[in-house]
């Protein structure tokens, strides 16, 4: 094979990650053939090659592909390393030294929710987290705004799969009920614990958007009951969005006067 042709190939594989990426729903092989204008036995090659290392994975029944566990963890490492980290704890500082409480970015890695970056409020009272911990999605501010935000038959899909375990009297353990949360309009705008992870404790966090609407990060704060209540975090919307505008200009290498951000409307109580 040509050096030419190994440059295509090479880009050919981005892209098939690229469009698989950004499906809405996983892509059949069909469907991925079709999108890309690529025969569909050509197709079929490049997937099965990209599915022995790793990087694309076959869903059951329905045949779509979904990306594998190396793509993943190349996105969450390309997160986490070198100047886009640095860049982003600097936002996050900021905006700890606004709120006066701890503030996180956060991912979704599988089912679960990550935190890549997180700065700790200077209180002695407080939980502490490392960066790394993965919590659960369906009772934490970001976990439920990474729901709320996925399509209606994926979200329904990931509800079914999740255990529902209750942490605290607070969390949501029937299917049904978070559903009809998560249809709630403001549900996609923040996400919202109010003690539904750890008693004592309340968050919230607005999402992280690309250039396709798609969430691909959030930025959340949570105090200590004894310090903060929930409409007093809210209050603070303002404060997140501006910051989850610096971090959208950080992780996507854009300008920050292209992520201005229109304003939060939230109801309390």
């Amino acid at each position: 094979m040509t050096d030419t042709a190994d440059a295509a190939r090479a880009l050919r594989v981005l892209r098939v990650m690229e469009t698989v990426a950004r499906s809405i729903a996983p892509p059949t092989l069909a469907q991925l053939a079709a999108r890309m204008h690529v025969p569909k036995t050509t197709m079929m090659r490049l997937v099965r090659d990209m599915q022995q290392d790793g990087w694309l994975v076959r869903v059951p029944h329905s045949g779509g592909i979904l990306p594998g566990p190396r793509a993943r963890t190349l996105g969450l490492d390309m997160l986490k390393g070198g100047p886009v980290l640095r860049e982003c704890v600097a936002v996050l500082r900021q905006l700890v030294h606004d709120i006066g409480e701890t503030c996180n970015l956060t991912a979704l890695d599988g089912d679960q929710v990550l935190y890549i970056a997180r700065v700790e409020a200077p209180h002695p009272l407080g939980l502490h987290f490392s960066d790394g911990v993965r919590v659960p999605m369906h009772c934490t501010a970001s976990g439920k705004l990474f729901l709320a935000r996925m399509p209606g038959p994926a979200r329904r899909r990931m509800l079914s799969l999740l255990r529902l375990d209750a942490h605290t009297p607070n969390t949501t353990t029937r299917a049904d009920t978070l559903e009809r949360e998560l249809d709630e309009p403001r549900a996609r705008r923040f996400g919202v614990d109010d003690e539904e992870f750890i008693l004592g404790m309340v968050a919230v966090a607005v999402p992280i958007l690309d250039e396709a609407d798609q969430m691909i990060a959030a930025v959340a704060c949570h105090g200590p009951t004894a310090r903060k209540t929930v409409d007093e975090l809210l209050a603070n919307l303002p404060l997140l969005q501006q910051a989850s505008a610096r971090l959208r200009a950080i992780l996507l290498g854009v300008e920050p006067e292209a992520c201005a951000a229109a304003p939060l409307r939230h109801q309390v109580g």
